[in-house]
């Protein structure tokens, strides 16, 4: 079964939660005697901590779509990530810290851009309330991340200056 590949190597490609990726093989494994094919992602550097080299996934080709794999922004995507950055966050309603983190873990795990750029906006905007939890703190800190990432190899442009592009509009806020 010969399955219509969405990406090639050396293509960049998003996935869920963890960053952008890139394709650096499509490979074919028997998998229960079924011939498969499958993505592997090395993701770009997000976190300092992990040994480089070794954050490899990966996906079934033929599944790649229904977990998420997908393309670089758009510039158009990226405007509206400025205008969700640039919005008022929601009330919070005096929730527990957990009870926010939960909610801003399920927009994390969704893959969604969008849904990132809302979690930094409200986490930014709260850390000028009040002290961010240990949790909500490292959750700004993935969502920035995720964002700044994308939004740099999309643009070819460097992290430095997209962070402080961001930055910018948080300080213009306070």
């Amino acid at each position: 079964m010969q399955t219509q590949h969405q990406f090639k190597v050396g293509d960049k490609a998003v996935y869920p939660a963890r960053g952008v990726a890139e394709i650096v093989a499509i490979e074919e494994r028997d998998i229960g005697g079924n011939k498969m094919q499958f993505y592997i992602l090395q993701i770009l550097g997000n976190d300092p901590k992990s040994a480089a080299g070794s954050d490899k996934i990966m996906v079934p080709v033929s599944n790649a779509k229904n977990v998420g794999l997908r393309s670089l922004l758009s510039e158009e995507d990226i405007t509206d990530i400025f205008e969700i950055l640039n919005e008022e966050p929601v009330a919070f309603d005096n929730q527990t810290w957990n009870r926010r983190y939960r909610g801003f873990m399920d927009k994390i795990k969704t893959g969604s851009p969008f849904d990132a750029a809302e979690v930094m906006r409200d986490l930014y905007r709260l850390r000028c309330e009040k002290n961010l939890s240990f949790g909500e703190r490292r959750m700004l800190e993935t969502a920035r991340n995720l964002i700044v990432k994308e939004i740099s190899v999309a643009r070819g442009r460097d992290e430095e200056k997209i962070t402080a592009e961001i930055e910018s509009i948080f300080a213009e806020a306070v």
